[in-house]
């Protein structure tokens, strides 16, 4: 896998008693980091043509996983993303919103296959160096072998490195696939729907206090916040 350089929408709906968690937060000592060192999270993105309505919401989501995970504790993300005829590629690993909304903008969506199997792969390769807490994969289809991405999910449950698929659209095929892939990595899945703005700004937010703050955050974050991070956690 190669490197590459290429990183305001608010979650609508009842904020209120999230907001006030999220004060709650701020209000105490912020907790240390994981062993001494910030949460990481890999956002894996399907950057083919079919995504291109949806990647500019996206960048903009992104920046509220940084914004309300603050007061848990320091987050740094790696973008990877898959396009065009076999390319896949890492970004460096990057601590704010800024940084990750210019390599996102960077990437323009191309026709071409899933590439789901070199997203783990490339994850499997990377916890071999680096700790990983989560990986969330964001994509609308899936044209690969599933005995053999799922193998690979499996392996994913061996390092204790979930996988989070959130869906767009309601592709069959897709559906089957993402929830083979939860169950194998530990992880879950949940399909968006009309509201995807909405629901995906929560459930990363939600996968991002996972990393940055483990299950206990992600428990009392689920507590305030809507029925899809509670249908996230009742996967776990």
């Amino acid at each position: 896998m190669t490197k590459s350089d290429s990183g305001k929408l608010r979650k609508s709906g009842e904020t209120t008693s999230v907001d006030g968690f999220l004060r709650q937060l701020e209000a105490t000592p912020q907790r240390p980091a994981r062993d001494g060192r910030p949460g990481r999270l890999i956002f894996a993105m399907d950057a083919t043509a079919s995504r291109a309505p949806t990647w500019d919401m996206a960048c903009h989501l992104q920046s509220q996983m940084f914004s309300e995970t603050g007061a848990i504790g320091p987050l740094d993300i790696q973008l990877v993303f898959f396009r065009g005829y076999k390319e896949c590629k890492a970004s460096k690993w990057v601590g704010s919103a800024g940084e990750m909304l210019r390599l996102m903008r960077s990437v323009q969506c191309l026709a071409g296959r899933t590439q789901i199997e070199r997203v783990i792969k490339h994850a499997l390769h990377e916890v071999k160096t680096t700790e990983v807490d989560a990986i969330v994969y964001v994509g609308d289809s899936f044209e690969e072998q599933i005995d053999v991405v799922g193998e690979l999910a499996g392996e994913l449950k061996l390092r204790k490195l979930p996988m989070f698929l959130f869906q767009e659209g309601n592709n069959f095929s897709a559906s089957d696939a993402f929830r083979q892939l939860a169950i194998l990595s530990g992880g879950a899945h949940c399909s968006l729907d009309q509201n995807s703005a909405s629901q995906l700004g929560e459930l990363l937010t939600a996968v991002a206090v996972f990393a940055a703050g483990g299950r206990s955050a992600l428990d009392a974050y689920g507590k305030v916040s809507g029925p899809l991070t509670r249908r996230l956690l009742a996967q776990l």
